[in-house]
């Protein structure tokens, strides 16, 4: 249950290893967008390259080249989609979403707050972390397209 062998402890660090030194060589050429946490489709690729880093270290029965392919692959996709989304219109529909705003003049919009499924309190708790004590002095509240809040506040002094 502990350990089982050394040749098991070997492999994970070969395999892992190289398998770790291919994702960073994939990374560094595919760019900075590859790990951007932009949207929910990004936070999806990023979190499948790790379970398939993850499972080419620790699965016996998946060899190290078609570990590395399949990291090369999902790489490979994101690249071709966000190539795609930033020609195509069609494309960016397909794989973004539109910030929405949740507060105007420091009114809830309650609407567009059930829809997103966001909370007062979760509103409430961003105006805080921006500083911001009370609704009425937030201009704004959007929900990003990658799950944050974003809060503008109103031209009426600080906290």
């Amino acid at each position: 249950m502990l350990f089982d062998s050394w040749s098991g402890i070997a492999r994970v660090l070969i395999v892992g290893t190289a398998a770790y030194a291919a994702l960073i060589v994939f990374l560094r050429i595919s760019g900075k967008r590859t790990l951007s946490k932009m949207n929910a489709f990004d936070l999806v690729v990023t979190v499948a390259l790790g379970s398939t880093l993850a499972t080419v270290l620790l699965s016996r029965s998946v060899p190290l080249a078609e570990g590395v392919l399949a990291l090369a692959l999902l790489i490979c996709l994101q690249y071709v989609l966000t190539w795609g989304a930033v020609r195509s219109r069609r494309v960016r529909g397909l794989i973004k979403s539109e910030p929405t705003l949740l507060v105007r003049n420091g009114a809830c919009l309650e609407g567009a707050m059930r829809k997103e499924r966001v909370t007062r309190e979760e509103i409430d708790a961003a105006l805080r972390e921006n500083g911001i004590a009370e609704l009425a002095r937030a201009s704004a509240v959007v929900l990003e397209t990658d799950g944050s809040l974003s809060v503008v506040e109103s031209g009426g002094g600080s906290a």
